[in-house]
């Protein structure tokens, strides 16, 4: 095994969810997941440089919101590939962040895809596109569509993937909001809102699939559904009105990103897009406004 000494960059994309269809809580206390992802262009890079220990640090957006230590899913990307292939996680990983921070849209997960993808190329490890697949199920739910992009269904707890077809580009808006929210929070009050109910078991809708499939933006808004949006909301009651201003100001369709709290509005083009961005800025329901194209490519080095 030969590492390289020169510095390794790997860009990854945020993701949208535009079908989030969620289970019954499991024994393990997880939940069964229809998830149909969507990589969308807002890019972390993860740059991997060889050091005498391993070390986080990081540039950009709300960098002060995200740990820099080991317990960054980044550095536990290193230090599981690391362990697999019997060698010491000595690497500098510096994440440039423009995915927003604990804003539903993954980035952490985007992360530590990025930050495998870069130890491996450094390392030279050899390992098989399945090894790294698995290496980041282990790491969470959302790095596995991180490290492949595109759109796919995800099951399980959304780390099973299915590739999916989409026939055109997607204009979407999102708005940040102040804070965060706590995924684990999130579910929880997904399960106190459904307690006691039948919830479904999670399927993808037929409608959405072959919206994406056929590039329809309009058929696209009409299937758009995140079944943790209730619970989103009960604890952030502040995102509806960012979800009104968005639909007054023409969006086709307006949803919370995941878990939020990020707002995700899909628009017919990129002039739509910069309309609703403005009107979302000014109505004041939100920290700032991003505007971004999908489909977009996993995991790339650059």
């Amino acid at each position: 095994m030969t590492t390289i000494t020169t510095p390794i960059t790997v860009r990854v994309p945020a993701k949208v969810n535009v079908q989030l269809a969620v289970g019954a809580a499991r024994p393990d206390g997880f939940h069964d997941l229809a998830n149909v992802f969507l990589a969308v262009g807002l890019y972390d890079e993860v740059t991997a440089t060889p050091a005498d220990t391993l070390r986080i640090t990081a540039e950009g957006h709300d960098v002060d919101r995200i740990p820099l230590d080991r317990t960054n899913l980044a550095a536990r990307a290193a230090e599981l590939l690391a362990a697999r292939h019997g060698i010491e996680p000595h690497v500098h990983l510096h994440i440039r962040k423009d995915i927003p921070v604990a804003g539903g849209m993954a980035g952490g997960s985007a992360d530590a895809a990025a930050a495998l993808l870069a130890c491996d190329t450094l390392w030279s490890t050899g390992a098989s596109r399945d090894e790294l697949l698995d290496i980041c199920a282990e790491l969470g739910s959302d790095v596995p569509f991180s490290l492949v992009g595109g759109a796919a269904l995800g099951r399980g707890r959304g780390e099973l993937l299915t590739p999916l077809p989409v026939g055109g580009t997607f204009h979407w808006v999102f708005a940040v909001a102040d804070g965060g929210l706590s995924t684990p929070a999130v579910y929880g009050e997904f399960d106190r809102l459904t307690a006691g109910t039948e919830v479904p078991e999670p399927e993808a809708a037929p409608e959405l699939l072959a919206a994406l499939e056929a590039g329809d933006a309009t058929a696209l808004a009409a299937a758009l559904a995140n079944d943790l949006q209730p619970a989103a909301l009960s604890l952030r009651p502040s995102l509806t009105a960012t979800l009104e201003a968005g639909t007054a100001a023409g969006a086709l369709a307006a949803l919370v990103s995941g878990s939020g709290p990020t707002t995700a509005f899909l628009v017919k083009d990129a002039e739509s897009a910069g309309e609703v961005a403005a009107a979302l800025l000014a109505s004041g329901t939100c920290r700032q406004v991003r505007v971004a194209d999908s489909p977009a490519v996993g995991a790339r080095v650059l």
